[in-house]
């Protein structure tokens, strides 16, 4: 289910991080960003809104405010530099509360919470799984799979293989990062896990699997690829450090 949203908030900038946030969730569609929060309420009332980004101290009309008056025709999530308002948000039946500055993992978070409280109660989340095809065949007996297609809101997707720096899960969904774009689609990482070649991926912990050439360097339990730190868990480090020490000279 798509959720279509607005964003109301006085700081440019803080439009501009929600927008940018959105743009990056499958199941988010951005209707209007709104500096006046009473341009946004007339929004709201006429309908066709399923989420509101307000922000509380604003001008004309403070988020608590608004929230009085809009009634319950959607979902909101707060989000305010204050946390002084929290109580007298969730009285007012908000499905969270984003402090500012507001990382992505926790947006995500909150946004998920709201469309899986939007989802028929009777109907269980599709399990899509990554279409997976190999490379022509070269006369080899072992082709090379070197991409694969991966559902995501709108369309199907394809990915190489070397593009792929890590894979990171976020409960029923899984990001596939590149060099160059975030990957979100709805798959667990069991699935994507047994799905993707062995030579090429390795599993290091329960919310990371990582394209083993693009490992740039080992320190203790700790990877970094791209900048990126992921942790080696428990379950998983005497198998990475078994492909590690193979490639060992």
């Amino acid at each position: 289910m798509n959720l279509n949203c607005i964003v109301v908030d006085d700081e440019p900038l803080a439009l501009d991080i929600l927008e940018d946030y959105i743009s990056k969730v499958p199941f988010l569609t951005m209707v209007k960003r709104c500096e006046n929060p009473i341009e946004a309420l007339q929004i709201v009332q006429v309908g066709g809104i399923d989420l509101v980004f307000l922000d509380i101290q604003m001008p004309e009309l403070t988020g608590i405010q608004f929230l009085k008056i809009a009634g319950n025709k959607c979902h909101y999530i707060l989000t305010t530099a204050y946390p002084q308002y929290a109580l007298e948000s969730y009285d007012l039946n908000v499905s969270d509360y984003l402090l500012k500055p507001i990382a992505f993992d926790r947006f995500y978070k909150a946004v998920e919470k709201v469309h899986n409280q939007s989802k028929p109660a009777d109907v269980p989340p599709p399990q899509i799984q990554p279409i997976i095809t190999a490379a022509p065949f070269s006369g080899s007996p072992n082709p090379v799979q070197d991409f694969i297609f991966v559902k995501t809101e709108h369309k199907i997707q394809k990915i190489y293989l070397h593009d792929v720096l890590y894979i990171e899960g976020l409960k029923d969904y899984i990001s596939i990062f590149t060099k160059d774009e975030r990957i979100i689609t709805l798959q667990s990482m069991k699935k994507m896990e047994e799905a993707l070649p062995q030579s090429q991926f390795i599993r290091v912990h329960k919310s990371y699997i990582v394209a083993v050439d693009k490992i740039e360097s080992i320190e203790r339990s700790r990877i970094t690829i791209n900048k990126k730190i992921i942790p080696v868990g428990d379950t998983y480090r005497d198998e990475f450090f078994k492909v590690i020490g193979n490639k060992n000279i």
